[in-house]
């Protein structure tokens, strides 16, 4: 018989993964917001319960898809109703952190929600990784990087590091040129060196923005995981300042995707001065 997946939250990761999966996957809306009803409602093979209770009592196997912030009391529920449940932890935390909150396999999502093929990877590690890999997935790609609990997740912070950390440099190289008059001058010097990083800066910064308040709890893992290595952290506790001063603004109230494709970068800063 096929296993029953649960999905802690299904927002806009969670509902692309549940539709992503060629099974009965489960998840609540008890408790979630507006957006994330609508969201969820994206997924057709999602299969909506009462309550968290009911989706761990349904399932084979739990996927904890969640703010960084969230992952330890989502840990906590799972083993508090039934510790022979197949704990996958898919959050932005470094390896030390999961493996405090004793997932059985943790996992790092790279790429967007993976609606179309061949646009997202996961990559799995822990003594039952190959289960997880072997579920029945379409339109993503899973690569087991080792059995240790921890592994997959250190790949999550090295990558985030730098997609996200860029788009925070890139937010305040931008501001500060705004301040001064200069963007066009930046942005013609920049364009030479990185022109999709440059052409893509609007969305990327605006939609980086709305999701900042959630990016800052990632970003003291990510300082945390390179403090482990020997690094000063102080360098990701400054992105963490970063996002949350972005978090503070005006667009940050706004939902990711309701931010244009293509928007220009003098469109982004005019919306971040709103």
């Amino acid at each position: 018989m096929a296993p029953t997946v649960g999905i802690v939250s299904p927002g806009a990761m969670g509902s692309a993964l549940a539709d992503a999966l060629d099974t009965r996957v489960v998840a609540t809306l008890e408790g979630r917001s507006g957006r994330t009803r609508k969201l969820a409602a994206r997924a057709p093979r999602l299969e909506l319960l009462p309550s968290l209770e009911d989706v761990l009592r349904a399932s084979d196997v739990v996927l904890s898809v969640a703010p960084p912030g969230e992952a330890e009391a989502i840990a906590d529920a799972v083993r508090s109703a039934d510790a022979s449940l197949l704990f996958v932890d898919l959050n932005a935390v470094s390896p030390e952190t999961v493996r405090r909150i004793g997932a059985d396999v943790d996992g790092a999502i790279s790429g967007p929600p993976p609606w179309r093929p061949d646009t997202t990877h996961i990559y799995l590690s822990g003594p039952r990784a190959a289960e997880v890999a072997n579920l029945p997935w379409t339109r993503v790609e899973l690569v087991v990087v080792g059995e240790s609990i921890g592994t997959a997740s250190a790949v999550k912070m090295c990558t985030a590091s730098v997609y996200k950390g860029t788009t925070a440099l890139l937010a305040h190289a931008l501001l500060t040129a705004r301040s001064e008059g200069v963007v066009e001058h930046v942005l013609h010097d920049l364009r030479e060196s990185f022109p999709e990083l440059v052409d893509g800066a609007g969305t990327a910064v605006a939609r980086a923005t709305t999701k900042s308040a959630r990016y800052v709890p990632e970003m003291r893992e990510i300082a945390e995981t390179q403090a482990a290595a020997g690094l000063p952290r102080e360098l990701f506790d400054g992105v963490a300042a970063a996002y949350e001063a972005l978090s503070n603004r005006e667009l940050a109230s706004t939902a990711p995707e309701d931010v244009p494709v293509g928007l220009s970068v003098a469109e982004a800063l005019d919306l971040l001065s709103g």
